[in-house]
C-alpha cells in the first residue's frame, strides 16, 4: 500500500481573513501543499497583496485577492462567482476570519452582536450556503476556525464565546447535512498568537500556567492541522481538534 499523500495540486481554497496573522500562515502552508489560494480580506488589502505576490513569486497564477465585507450576505454568491471565473473550482473553504474583543455584561450592545456573531457565526454559515454547490462539484472540505473557549468560557466575552459555541454546533450540522459528498471539520486554537492590544506580560503568564505544555502555539500548528483536515483525513467529518497545548482538558 502506497504511503504517498494526497495532493493539493490543481485544488483551490478560499480562505477568509487570510492576509494576516493565522489566515495567512495557512494560505501559505495549504499552497505548499500545492493549493491555489483565494485570500479574502474586509480592511487588510496591504498585506494581502504582498501575500498573493509572494505566492505568485513561488507559483505564477496561484493565488488572487478578494475584497468583500461578509456581513453583506445578499452580495455572497456574487464574491464565490467572482473567485470561480478566475480559477473554475472551489475545493475548500476556511471560515477563518473573525472580530475577537471583550463584551463586559452591563456594556454590551447591539453592534457588539451584530459584528461578533455576524463575523463568528453568520458569515461562516452564510458562505458555507454560497459555496455548496461548488464544493459539492469537487467533492470539496470546508473548515472553521474555532475557539477552546467555544467549550470553556472566557471572561467578559460573553458574545464571542456564544458566537464560537454556535461555529462549533454549525461544524457538527453542516458535517451532518452535507455528508457524504462535502466534509466539514473544525480547528480550535488555544493560545498561538497573542492579541494585538498589548497584553500585559502578567496575563499572559497566568494562561501559559495553565498550558500543560507550558508555552504558546504558533501558527503553523493551526495550518498544519487544516492541511491534515483538509488533504489527508478522507474519513474524518464533524471533528473540532483542539490545538491548545492541552490547555482545554485541564483548566
Amino acid at each position: 500500500m502506497s504511503t504517498q499523500k494526497h495532493t493539493l495540486n490543481g485544488k483551490w481554497a478560499l480562505i477568509t481573513g487570510a492576509g494576516k496573522r493565522i489566515g495567512a500562515r495557512i494560505a501559505g502552508t495549504l499552497h505548499e501543499a500545492g493549493a491555489g489560494i483565494a485570500i479574502h480580506y474586509r480592511g487588510s488589502k496591504g498585506p494581502a497583496e504582498e501575500l498573493a505576490a509572494q505566492l505568485n513569486s513561488i507559483r505564477p497564477d496561484s493565488a488572487l485577492t478578494i475584497k468583500a465585507d461578509l456581513l453583506d450576505t445578499a452580495n455572497l454568491d456574487t464574491v464565490l462567482s467572482r473567485i470561480i471565473d478566475q480559477t473554475s473550482r472551489l475545493d475548500i473553504l476556511v471560515n477563518n476570519a473573525s472580530s475577537f474583543y471583550p463584551t463586559p455584561l452591563g456594556k454590551i450592545t447591539e453592534q457588539n452582536w451584530d459584528d461578533l456573531v455576524g463575523t463568528n457565526l453568520k458569515a461562516p454559515l452564510f458562505l458555507s450556503q454560497a459555496a455548496e454547490p461548488y464544493l459539492r462539484d469537487s467533492g470539496g472540505v470546508i473548515i472553521n476556525i474555532v475557539d477552546i473557549h467555544a467549550a470553556r468560557p472566557l471572561r467578559n466575552h460573553a458574545v464571542y464565546g456564544l458566537a464560537k459555541a454556535g461555529l462549533a454546533m454549525l461544524t457538527r450540522t453542516l458535517a451532518r447535512d452535507l455528508a457524504p459528498t462535502i466534509r466539514v471539520n473544525g480547528v480550535s486554537p488555544g493560545a498561538i498568537l497573542w492579541p494585538e492590544d498589548n497584553m500585559p506580560d502578567s496575563v499572559k503568564d497566568n494562561i501559559i500556567g495553565q498550558i500543560p505544555m507550558k508555552r504558546a502555539g504558533k501558527p503553523e500548528d493551526i495550518a498544519n492541522c487544516v492541511l491534515y483536515l483538509v488533504r489527508d483525513a478522507d474519513y474524518v467529518t464533524g471533528q473540532i481538534i483542539a490545538i491548545d497545548g492541552g490547555r482545554s482538558i485541564g483548566w
